[in-house]
């Protein structure tokens, strides 16, 4: 599989939920969220077909740092205009980095060139990190912030998104290229 490696040794991956390198996000979120909400998550993460993460509705994505999976997330079609994010992970040893908000962002630009308007995205009340994550980039709760966040269960958000910018000139020098990749329904570029 080709890569462009920044200094930093970052890519993404856009892939499918059948690649191994998408194991340990859902090992770990399963994980996590088992922890944090005292039951066994694991089959929540298979809950929705692994079509619905895949083009023309839908994306996942991996970033990579020397091929290693280290942050990553997917969006889904919610509605005719909206894409919902799902799964938004960053590996437990590379937290605060600014990886999620990175993942976040691609997200939205992939989800705005697919001609969707509107994000939608709902997370757990015991992850303080995510709800902090959303609000810094500049999603609107869609619930009282006052309220304690256990009597409101899952925790909504949305946020309007700007039409993508035109694709710059063919100049070869694009940062949001893509690069080949060999696995079916995977392709790499430079983060």
């Amino acid at each position: 599989m080709t890569s462009v490696a920044r200094p930093r040794g970052l890519t993404w991956r856009r892939t499918t939920v059948a690649d191994p390198l998408v194991r340990p996000m859902l090992e770990e979120l399963g994980n996590e969220y088992s922890t944090r909400y005292g039951k066994d998550a694991h089959g929540e993460l298979a809950r929705y077909p692994a079509e619905e993460f895949a083009p023309p509705h839908g994306e996942l994505l991996l970033l990579l740092e020397h091929g290693v999976p280290v942050a990553g997330g997917a969006f889904r079609r919610y509605d005719e205009h909206t894409a919902e994010l799902k799964r938004i992970w960053t590996h437990s040893a590379h937290r605060r980095r600014g990886l999620a908000r990175r993942v976040v962002a691609e997200l939205e630009h992939l989800a705005a060139v697919r001609g969707y308007r509107r994000i939608h995205l709902t997370t757990g009340p015991r992850q303080p990190e995510a709800r902090g994550l959303y609000l810094a980039a500049g999603y609107t709760p869609l619930f009282d912030t006052t309220a304690d966040p256990e009597t409101i269960g899952p925790l909504p958000f949305g946020k309007r998104l700007a039409a993508p910018a035109p694709a710059p000139a063919a100049t070869g020098r694009s940062s949001r290229r893509t690069t080949g990749g060999s696995a079916p329904g995977s392709a790499e570029r430079e983060g």
